[in-house]
């Protein structure tokens, strides 16, 4: 491959197929989501409470795999570079729609599952690419527009999922398989290596392994509260993930086509904010103050699914619901920038595992608790028991971020002009090394 010689058009080149990359795997996911819950009452001849409880597991052990092992692919790709890590994760993506695919029991579908999370990190070397080739102005922009790929794939994906499942419940998951090959294709013949050797760092195992990972979160002043925060949205945010299509199904007797609109709905909102509003909604109002209005419409969304009483009210909710998508990129913004950037890699597995490991906990939490309140020995029988919890959960790192704002004023510090106005204890700067100070100097923000 010949080198890309302007700077200019490098970055702009390993950004455009980076979140190519993340695109085209958001969209195989999405492809999936509508018929997961027909394909495990097919295979397993299951009721939708047992159904559930299956599918909760299914993604638990996903959650799983991939917390023991996107850190270990973060680390490596700090060693040896973003692009032969990103090639493993996008051929393993393939490799697992295909056996589910051809999935003849449950357990195929667990081995699949297993599968995709030992290769689920591509969005972890993306997100490394991004930090690679963007600036200290412009990282938490980058971050968005890995969002609104994401959020784009879940527009196309879910809503050409839901047509092919009427074709069989097979049908989704070979067409994925194809865009996983053809994701890899691109990956091997267009995307360049973002990390210069002269920025690799030895493998240090200890940040590899899956507990010894969060080491990234608290060698680094300032970056464990955020981490707090994350994990709480994300362990609130995989109510979506685990019982969102059988609370359809329970609530509104969706067809498997509504399932995939409802997706496509949430994934644009997502996109176009994400991808078009994070740069100007940072210049306006920093990071902190951007993260913590994410929070307060995650947490106020919940609620509104759960008293909705119409499909109507349902896609009405699904639009203002995408302002939540604020918040994963303005923390990770917040965390990066206190961190050197030879260990951007080791933060993003770091992010991917508590991602991972908050969704563990979430999607058998919230399916064990959707299945406890769908039987008849329930002592209120209703599906919207759970957006009640995830809203109690998002309402906290709210809280949490919002207290950590008063501290930092307490104790008179400024926020930086990344930051925006606001009482947050930030860095001087995007930091080159943990040991630069924090700065005092009061600052004006755009």
């Amino acid at each position: 491959m010949r080198a890309v010689r302007s700077p200019d058009v490098f970055r702009r080149r390993a950004t455009v197929f980076a979140l190519m990359i993340a695109f085209l795997d958001s969209v195989g996911i999405g492809l999936v989501i509508p018929v997961v819950l027909p394909l495990i009452e097919e295979i397993g001849h299951l009721g939708m409470g047992d159904a559930a409880q299956v599918g909760g597991l299914l993604f638990a052990v996903y959650s799983l795999a991939m917390f023991g092992f996107a850190p270990l692919l973060g680390t490596l790709s700090d060693r040896f570079g973003r692009r032969p890590l990103l090639l493993l994760a996008v051929g393993g993506l393939a490799v697992d729609y295909v056996l589910q695919a051809l999935a003849p029991s449950l357990g195929w579908l667990f081995l699949g599952r297993m599968v995709a999370g030992l290769c689920g990190a591509s969005i972890v070397i993306a997100n490394a690419c991004l930090a690679d080739v963007s600036t200290t102005e412009t990282r938490a922009r980058a971050f968005g527009l890995m969002g609104a790929a994401f959020g784009l794939g879940f527009v196309l994906g879910p809503a050409i999922g839901g047509v092919l499942g009427d074709l069989g419940t097979r049908a989704p998951f070979w067409t994925a398989a194809l865009l996983a090959g053809l994701n890899g294709l691109l990956a091997l013949l267009f995307l360049p290596e973002t990390l210069p050797r002269e920025r690799r760092r030895a493998a240090r195992w200890r940040d590899a392994n899956p507990l010894g990972v969060f080491r990234v979160f608290v060698r680094h002043p300032g970056v464990l509260p955020y981490a707090a925060v994350l994990a709480l949205y994300f362990l609130g945010n995989s109510v979506y993930v685990g019982v969102w299509v059988f609370w359809g199904f329970a609530k509104f007797d969706w067809s498997t086509t509504v399932v995939g609109l409802t997706l496509a709905v949430a994934g644009l909102g997502m996109a176009l904010l994400q991808g078009l509003g994070t740069g100007p909604a940072v210049a306006r109002w920093g990071e902190h103050r951007l993260a913590l209005i994410g929070l307060a419409f995650a947490a106020l969304s919940c609620v509104g699914f759960g008293l909705a009483t119409t499909t109507t009210a349902v896609f009405l909710l699904l639009m203002l619901h995408g302002i939540e998508g604020f918040v994963h990129p303005s923390v990770a913004a917040l965390m990066s920038k206190r961190l050197p950037e030879d260990t951007q890699g080791a933060l993003q597995g770091g992010i991917a595992a508590i991602q991972s490991l908050a969704f563990l906990v979430g999607t058998v939490l919230f399916t064990q608790v959707f299945r406890m309140f769908m039987t008849p020995a329930a002592p209120v029988q209703s599906p919207d028991v759970v957006f009640f919890g995830a809203s109690a959960i998002l309402a906290v790192a709210f809280v949490w971020l919002w207290r950590r704002g008063g501290r930092a004023a307490s104790r008179g510090r400024i926020s930086t002009v990344a930051d925006g106005p606001g009482p947050i204890d930030a860095p001087d700067s995007w930091v080159k090394s943990p040991a630069e100070g924090l700065s005092d100097r009061p600052r004006h923000h755009r």
